[in-house]
């Protein structure tokens, strides 16, 4: 299965630009109700996932840090706890499989590194449970 088919391409996809501020962040992900976003760098490449977590340790380890300033921290600037290894759109399922173990969602690039949207795990679960699904509705016939 071509993992095209599960994609939610960038455009639909809530992402922040490693330039962008913590604040940006923050407002994003609550918007969206998000617990983690994809980061893209100034060429379109996948630079990472950041999270509510990662958020919370910079605003931690930072003394004097509120919500007030956090428009002064770029996010560029904040550890990364969490890496989403990104799948290449020509990834077979398997790929998505065993990322989506550790993941909410996978990020996926082009030939060139380019991101273009992710693949979340609810997609995959899905189509996991309908391939069962369909082989129990096989065995019981």
């Amino acid at each position: 299965m071509n993992i095209a088919f599960f994609l939610i391409p960038k455009k639909d996809v809530a992402y922040l630009k490693v330039n962008s501020t913590m604040r940006q962040a923050l407002e994003r992900m609550e918007f969206h109700g998000y617990a983690a976003v994809p980061l893209i760098d100034s060429r379109g490449h996948y630079a990472g996932t950041l999270t509510e977590g990662d958020l919370l340790w910079k605003l931690k380890n930072t003394p004097d840090l509120t919500f007030n300033n956090t428009e002064k921290i770029h996010l560029h600037e904040i550890e990364q706890r969490t890496q989403n290894t990104p799948v290449s759109i020509n990834a077979l399922i398997n790929d998505l499989i065993s990322r989506a173990i550790h993941q909410n969602f996978v990020p996926v690039t082009d030939d060139q590194g380019i991101f273009i949207g992710i693949v979340r795990r609810r997609e995959i679960i899905e189509y996991c449970a309908k391939l069962l699904n369909t082989s129990n509705q096989i065995s019981s016939k």
